[in-house]
């Protein structure tokens, strides 16, 4: 598989761990215009999970917000689109029109 060319490698540094609330979910784009690699990091207790900010739906940001990514209850990853449920341990959809999709990770 190829790499996006500006999909960082495994171990890029991101952010501080103390960036990111807990929990709490914050956006990162490597690149600019149509080259631009969106992703988003997710934190629960000291685990940090990364995915591409894309829904597996429709294919566009999660974020219709800018910035919100998790359910009110901080337990789920929400896509302000189309109201799709995803698990924040492994970006399962569990509700919505991907069910049973999951959202693309990315090493961090």
């Amino acid at each position: 598989m190829t790499k996006p060319a500006n999909r960082p490698s495994p171990g890029t540094a991101i952010c501080a761990l103390d960036d990111l609330d807990d929990p709490g979910a914050r956006d990162f784009t490597f690149g600019s215009g149509t080259a631009a690699f969106n992703i988003f990091l997710v934190r629960t207790d000291d685990t940090v999970r990364a995915y591409v900010n894309r829904c597996p739906h429709a294919h566009q940001r999660l974020d219709a917000r800018p910035g919100r990514f998790l359910t009110m209850n901080e337990t789920r990853i929400l896509c302000g689109g189309h109201a799709a449920l995803f698990r924040i341990e492994d970006g399962l959809c569990t509700s919505g029109p991907c069910a049973g999709k999951h959202l693309e990770s990315v090493p961090v």
